[in-house]
């Protein structure tokens, strides 16, 4: 563990700017006074990239409600001061969503100071490098698993496919639902990667472009579920061909939010789509998750997975490559590589 008594006068953040007339992003020296207030203290070792770290990082994407904000939707390290019982300076803690880089300062910052209600120990069975290396996305597909299993979701029921496979969560959601037990296909516009994605778990992979679903209320079934971060003509295309009783669960809209469909997938044959906010999951939700992505539902491919490691400086390339469409595995982001 490293020495989290010596804070700097000043450290290094990726800060954001955003108003209706400008917008600037980038690597600012800043001290404790400018962080948002909060209970715990945490010196960082690691964050990660999200595809919503690429919209408000970018301007893309309105996601910042206030500003400046310090960027990041994940953060884990060590705590160096806390004013609630419950931690103790040198514990290993993380925190994901709970509106960071949205409403307060996120995780691409050198020391944050966070609510106490936020922050969770460190599981055994994850080093705070594993755990940003699963992250948000990680957490979502956790969500996303755990929702569908209270809805009767298993494995015997057949397989389940997964959108926007290549991603953060679409690697993720190969693995973490291939450790569970499921039959996993997976759904991609990137041929290059079939392969690829076999090799995390994946038993068949359909091209997105050639996807001939139909458009009549109902299709031939085709998968027994599905995790869908796409959203848009995908959403509703998979309402179409799950088979009766099958879960989608709704985790992301990288394709579109406007989702036109007919009620007959979830009259006739019973779907059931689940909506995954993983942002604001309640916190014995979040702990219960967290204890399962330590232990049962670990990822075993997270080596293949993580596709690179950057400073805070090499954020806006990232940013870039995932707004571009280039987004392949899982980016740490090393906050103490400078």
């Amino acid at each position: 563990m490293p020495e989290v008594n010596a804070i700097p006068e000043r450290f290094q953040a990726f800060r954001i700017h955003a108003n209706e007339q400008s917008y600037t992003a980038g690597i600012e020296q800043i001290s404790l006074a400018d962080l948002n207030a909060g209970e715990v203290l945490i010196k960082t070792a690691y964050s990660s990239v999200n595809f919503k770290d690429a919209l408000a990082g970018t301007g893309e994407g309105k996601i910042l409600r206030k500003s400046p904000l310090v960027g990041g939707i994940d953060i884990a390290g060590h705590v160096v001061e806390s004013q609630d019982a419950r931690f103790k300076a040198g514990d290993a803690v993380l925190v994901t969503g709970c509106g960071l880089s949205e409403t307060r300062d996120g995780g691409y910052s050198e020391y944050q100071r966070l609510p106490a209600e936020w922050v969770v120990p460190l599981p055994s069975g994850l080093t705070l490098r594993e755990a940003m290396a699963i992250g948000t996305a990680g957490f979502t597909v956790a969500l996303s698993l755990w929702r569908m299993q209270a809805n009767g979701q298993f494995p015997s029921a057949g397989p389940i496919v997964v959108t926007g496979a290549t991603g953060g969560v679409g690697t993720l959601a190969i693995d973490i639902l291939t450790r569970a037990g499921f039959e996993v296909h997976a759904i991609s516009g990137k041929p290059a990667q079939f392969e690829y994605l076999k090799t995390l778990g994946a038993k068949a992979v359909h091209d997105r472009a050639e996807l001939n679903i139909g458009q009549r209320p109902l299709e031939s079934a085709r998968w027994a579920g599905a995790l869908d971060n796409v959203g848009g003509a995908m959403l509703a295309d998979l309402c179409r061909v799950i088979q009766p009783w099958g879960c989608i669960a709704s985790c992301g809209m990288a394709g579109g939010h406007d989702v036109n469909t007919t009620v007959m997938p979830f009259i006739i044959r019973g779907v059931s789509i689940l909506g995954i906010n993983s942002a604001n999951t309640p916190m014995p939700i979040r702990a219960e998750l967290w204890r399962l992505l330590a232990s049962d539902w670990k990822p075993i491919q997270l080596d293949k997975i993580v596709q690179a490691e950057v400073p805070l400086a090499g954020l806006p390339d990232v940013f870039t490559r995932l707004i571009q469409g280039g987004a392949l595995g899982r980016v740490l982001v090393n906050v103490g590589q400078q």
